[in-house]
């Protein structure tokens, strides 16, 4: 193989490192090779470079699996693409070769999990799509793992009531809240009750209601169950850990058993505040990753289209200053990320 430049995780909690030597891979029967023009930055990342999450012992590896760029070359076995054309990809998180993450020159995309990027949108709004719009979409749609509202192209959706239908969505002031927002509306959700975030953005997206997140518990589920009544069965929860996912929880109806969908599933619940019992609710932890995954395939042969349409929207980012491969930069942004501080989703322009 020959050789390019990636930046690497070496050994969990180092940073991040400039290598020369990552091979420059050659794509399978039905992937793409991409030039890298655009690679995105989410909160796992630090993860994988701190903890060494997933890759403790298999490392090293390059991150960054919101992937933006042009098709080199294709496999034999490739239809939807061709060389030339200007694509957005999730790059899998657990493909044994390290080959689809974006902080490398060239990197491999699954034909089933890439998109091509519409002409009226840059490559950096594209990049802001690939990882949360799936976790969303997972969330929301799948019967397993999330909360099991028919996702569009079902034949359930045909006779599914999404006009009467209630979701709290929790965490609006996160990326996944943002774009759960928008599929919610491409359903045509009746009720989409927002906890958290900015009111004029998200009704924009397709929010009828956004709550202040703020304040002691009893106020916070007052207004929330001001807004949804007692017809509450699904929540997606896309900041709370265990120890606060009671708030969606006391929340669900109490005729009604209900579930709440959690893209953070750090262990069991907390149950001290829950007033449920516990045969009146379902907790789904959200396998956000869609290779593999029935529902996130599907919904990749979508995802383009609703794009093209304009029925998703991308999100604000940030672009680090620079074009190429800046490991100081990189560890900089996964610095804040560990710390807590606020970040907003960081583009790093890897080719022109």
């Amino acid at each position: 193989m020959s050789q390019q430049t990636a930046l690497l995780v070496t050994e969990a909690g180092k940073p991040i490192i400039k290598s020369t030597t990552w091979p420059i891979p050659t794509p399978g029967s039905k992937q793409l090779l991409i030039r890298v023009t655009v690679a995105a930055l989410n909160p796992h990342d630090h993860k994988v470079r701190d903890w060494g999450r997933w890759f403790k012992d298999d490392l090293p590896t390059p991150i960054a699996n919101d992937i933006v760029g042009v098709v080199d070359k294709i496999g034999s076995e490739v239809s939807k693409f061709k060389v030339g054309d200007r694509v957005y990809s999730y790059g899998n998180v657990f493909e044994k070769g390290h080959f689809q993450n974006g902080l490398v020159q060239y990197a491999i995309a699954d034909e089933a999990y890439s998109a091509k990027a519409p002409e009226n949108l840059t490559d950096h709004d594209v990049a802001t799509l690939p990882v949360n719009v799936s976790a969303s979409a997972i969330g929301l749609f799948d019967e397993g793992s999330g909360l099991g509202i028919p996702a569009p192209w079902t034949a359930e959706a045909k006779s599914f009531d999404y006009a009467n239908t209630t979701l709290l969505i929790i965490g609006g002031g996160s990326n996944c809240g943002r774009l759960a927002v928008q599929l919610a509306r491409l359903v045509g959700i009746g009720k989409i009750v927002v906890l958290g975030g900015k009111e004029e953005e998200l009704k924009k997206w397709g929010a009828t209601q956004v709550l202040d997140r703020h304040g002691e518990d009893e106020a916070v589920h007052s207004r929330i169950m001001s807004a949804v009544g007692d017809d509450l069965i699904y929540v997606f929860d896309a900041v709370n850990d265990s120890d606060t996912l009671y708030v969606g929880i006391n929340a669900l109806s109490s005729t009604r058993k209900g579930r709440v969908a959690r893209l953070i599933p750090t262990s069991p619940h907390e149950t001290a505040k829950v007033t449920k019992k516990a045969d009146e609710y379902e907790v789904k932890d959200t396998f956000g990753i869609p290779h593999g995954q029935a529902l996130g395939t599907e919904f990749w042969a979508h995802l383009g289209e609703y794009v093209e349409d304009g029925k998703i929207v991308p999100l604000k980012y940030e672009v680090a200053d620079g074009v190429g491969l800046d490991a100081e930069k990189v560890n900089e942004v996964l610095d804040r990320y560990r710390d807590g501080k606020p970040v907003v989703q960081t583009h790093f322009r890897v080719s022109e």
